[in-house]
């Protein structure tokens, strides 16, 4: 059969479209037990105080915002007490413990925050988590505990100065749900995050950043990534990126793919399907695939939330690439 150029592709018959638009559903149904279902966002909070503009990360000016970062959890913990969402209270609670650092908090509509793991203000690594589905504040222990894993990892390093960001900054779709096999979240998210770093490569203009994109978070990064000033991405467990190729990507950055051989979501069919105008079903070429034309790193044979597993392949993998080296395992 002959071969078709590079970024051309055969239109898929109809019969072979309800094939792929079923199975990605049925895939994604099948993966909702393992990740859970979405909690309601309806539990009310407070507005947060506009942050006060991050400009040099010195220790005093960081101590600032994390202190009405803080203030911020205490108010959406007794809001969310008052109301009687006791998961999401015990859950701030948590979050406003002595030593936690937000760089900014908003309890509403989910939450969204910027945790900082780490010494900020003398950080020349820093790494960026941007989670996937199901991640919200009543689910907020793991995606930190991945932040807290990848920081010791990093500091196991002789002179090491690192820092790490968990950045929960838009609201996460439901595993299964049609927002998690659609762009619209990403599309939304992609300007927050574009803010996010460009403020914080101001404040820090000689380190190194590096964004750890994992799942959905892999098409949030893809969105935000043409000329984003960061040095490197790391799409693992991705679905996709809604992209063909790095080149379309627009980004300077080096580009890093991995998935374990055990995460479901390498079942997921690699297809983009036209739905009403400005909308698409699935997230195309497959980050691995040779064609996306990715650096590939070994992740391991764990599942799809095994990534930052304390003693992992992946973990020591991506730190690796968030310190600007190689990964032991290509």
């Amino acid at each position: 059969m002959a071969r078709l150029p590079r970024g051309h592709r055969r239109a898929p018959s109809p019969g072979r479209l309800r094939r792929t638009l079923l199975a990605a559903f049925v895939t994604a149904a099948v993966a909702v037990p393992v990740a859970g279902a979405a909690l309601p966002v309806d539990v009310p909070a407070p507005a947060p105080a506009p942050p006060v503009p991050l400009v040099s990360a010195t220790s005093a000016e960081l101590a600032a915002r994390y202190t009405a970062g803080r203030e911020a959890v205490r108010a959406a913990e007794h809001s969310a007490e008052e109301y009687g969402a006791h998961e999401r209270a015990a859950s701030l609670r948590a979050m406003a413990a002595a030593g936690r650092q937000f760089l900014s908090f908003d309890g509403r509509d989910g939450g969204r925050s910027a945790e900082v793991v780490g010494d900020l203000a003398r950080a020349d690594r820093i790494a960026v988590l941007v989670p996937g589905a199901d991640t919200d504040l009543d689910r907020y222990g793991r995606f930190r505990a991945g932040a807290v894993a990848l920081h010791d990892e990093l500091r196991s390093e002789p002179g090491a100065r690192a820092a790490v960001v968990a950045w929960l900054g838009y609201r996460t779709p439901a595993t299964g749900s049609t927002a998690s096999l659609t762009p619209g979240r990403a599309d939304q998210a992609a300007s927050a995050l574009r803010a996010f770093v460009d403020e914080l490569r101001g404040a820090k203009p000689g380190a190194r950043i590096t964004l750890l994109c994992h799942s959905y978070g892999s098409v949030v990064c893809a969105r935000a990534a043409s000329d984003l000033p960061v040095d490197a991405l790391v799409l693992y467990g991705s679905p996709g990126t809604g992209s063909d190729s790095v080149a379309d990507l627009r980004t300077r950055a080096a580009v890093w793919a991995g998935r374990g051989t055990a995460d479901w979501i390498g079942d997921v069919p690699h297809v983009r399907i036209p739905l009403l105008p400005g909308s698409e079903l699935g997230f195309g070429e497959d980050p691995l695939d040779p064609a996306f034309d990715a650096r590939t790193f070994d992740a391991g044979d764990g599942g799809h939330s095994d990534y930052l597993v304390p003693g992992s392949v992946p973990l020591e993998n991506i730190a690796r690439i968030t310190d600007g080296r190689e990964p032991r395992h290509a």
